[in-house]
């Protein structure tokens, strides 16, 4: 009879699955960190949005649960595959870690994840997330990403959820993160999106074209 393996064991097989994996130094968490797919040559994003789209259908939830139960590089990484492959069981999960705001960096995971949803509750609970944290003008958390991602699904459902935040004198513009532009976030996330789309059909290199037009708006 096969026994099971002590969970400490399990947990370090797959953190190294799904999170430490990819060739070289730079691990998958990192690439997955903002801004980073922006460093990598064509060829390494055909590569990792093919390895990306590959673990997002196979890992198992129970295996998603354990690491959203761990740190930030884990929860990070979970929530990109949860995102990628859509498993909308995970949304209040997500949202509860969202509002609790434990880590730095895994934030930007929970955004992408519920943009990806893109129901009118992953609205709901971006709103909720920037009604608590944008007052908080001390603390830059990921009030970027929620409102990038709250845009997004602003104009997918015809809503306005995110125009009184942004009005003048509103609590975007007195909150830590007033110096960000909100339409850079919402064009950051909408690439963010179509990268995930493009890995999912199987196609991450129709996704350059996108990034070589994002570059170059920002260049102007």
């Amino acid at each position: 009879m096969r026994l099971p393996l002590p969970l400490h064991v399990r947990q370090g097989l797959v953190v190294r699955r799904y999170v430490v994996t990819g060739r070289g130094s730079v691990r998958r968490y990192l690439r997955l960190l903002g801004g980073f797919v922006f460093l990598m040559s064509d060829r390494q994003v055909v590569r990792f949005g093919r390895s990306l789209a590959r673990d997002a259908r196979r890992i198992a939830d129970s295996d998603l649960e354990m690491l959203l139960e761990s740190d930030w590089r884990c929860r990070l990484t979970a929530a990109w595959l949860i995102g990628l492959d859509r498993r909308t069981q995970f949304r209040e999960r997500l949202g509860a870690l969202l509002l609790e705001s434990e880590y730095p960096y895994a934030g930007a995971g929970y955004c992408f994840a519920l943009a990806r949803f893109g129901e009118e509750r992953d609205a709901e609970i971006l709103t909720a997330y920037l009604d608590r944290w944008l007052p908080q003008d001390s603390c830059d958390y990921n009030q970027g990403d929620a409102m990038g991602g709250l845009l997004y699904l602003d104009e997918l459902h015809s809503a306005d959820r995110a125009t009184r935040f942004l009005a003048a004198d509103g609590l975007w513009e007195r909150s830590a993160v007033a110096d960000q532009d909100p339409a850079v976030a919402k064009a950051y996330m909408e690439l963010l999106l179509g990268f995930a789309a493009c890995c999912m059909t199987g196609r991450p290199e129709q996704w350059l074209a996108h990034r070589r037009r994002y570059v170059d708006q920002l260049g102007d």
